[in-house]
């Protein structure tokens, strides 16, 4: 009886100092479908380096996982479009907490067709006009003579509301557009649908065929390569983030500065998508405390 009242306070007392060392040996990641396969890549490679850490990790899209940071049912809120104002005043309404923006990795937002459809670049307008309904068939861009059927994201999706926005302009999607639960679900649905067109994050090109884009009609057609997209010469390219209520501490800060070390970059690459510059990764370093000067982005 002794010693199990003696375990048991133990417990209590390790416990205790874990809390208040601000550690956590389980770690919840929620949202995004776009960097749902990135978030448990890392997962993976970081509890086989730590095995006292579990981290679950799932998608439902940026939304959903910002609505889990508001709820206090997420530590990480996984996001490739930024928060909005008033869903930063929710959580700190909520949580107590101010919310800090972590970029992590860089994606370069592809449009994406059978790989035997003949068009192979189309510009900013003609993407806009094809997703609103004005251009409806191939041919009117240079390819078959085939209507055009569109895929793209739910509405709670960030890869949607930044393609509204940025490609758009925050024009309606035409009403026959198809809505699809993940990137996965648009891939699969272009690679057996020869007229189809649709987006999504460039690691999740495979088996189909991703465009060249062009910002005007005078401007060269760019593909969204690594180069092109830090060097921001690809048009339609943003970071992916993490977001947090309140600075990180104990296993979950330790997680976030493994992700952006050099190590945790490199699994960003091997994923498909793309590792922060030098320059944005000392800048979100600085917002966990760290990287006063540039000798730090080399660890």
């Amino acid at each position: 009886m002794k010693s199990t009242v003696l375990m048991l306070a133990l417990f209590v007392l390790c416990a205790a100092v874990a809390a208040l060392n601000g550690q956590q040996r389980n770690i919840t990641l929620k949202g995004s479908d776009t960097i749902v396969i990135l978030g448990q890549r890392w997962a993976e490679v970081y509890m086989g380096k730590n095995p006292g850490v579990t981290i679950q990790v799932t998608g439902g899209g940026s939304g959903t996982g910002i609505a889990a940071l508001i709820n206090g049912t997420t530590d990480i809120a996984e996001s490739s479009r930024p928060m909005k104002d008033k869903e930063k005043e929710e959580v700190k309404a909520k949580r107590g907490n101010e919310v800090l923006e972590l970029p992590v990795a860089v994606d370069g937002l592809a449009v994406y067709v059978h790989e035997s459809n003949p068009v192979s670049e189309l510009t900013l307008q003609q993407i806009k006009a094809i997703y609103t309904g004005q251009i409806k068939n191939w041919k009117e861009v240079g390819g078959r003579d085939d209507r055009i059927l569109l895929y793209s994201r739910e509405n709670n999706s960030g890869t949607y509301a930044y393609f509204k926005e940025h490609v758009l302009e925050n024009a309606d999607f035409h009403p026959t557009v198809q809505t699809l639960p993940g990137t996965a679900a648009v891939i699969n649905a272009l690679a057996k649908d020869r007229r189809g067109i649709g987006y999504g994050g460039i690691a999740y090109g495979k088996g189909i065929k991703h465009l060249k884009v062009k910002r005007d009609a005078s401007s060269p057609a760019v593909e969204p390569t690594m180069e092109n997209v830090l060097t921001s010469k690809y048009p339609i390219s943003r970071f992916l983030y993490w977001y947090f209520a309140g600075a990180p501490t104990g296993d979950l800060k330790a997680l976030s500065l493994w992700v952006l070390s050099k190590e945790g970059q490199t699994v960003v690459e091997k994923v498909g998508y793309y590792p922060l510059s030098d320059r944005d990764r000392l800048a979100s370093l600085a917002k966990l405390g760290l990287a006063k000067d540039r000798a730090s982005v080399k660890q």
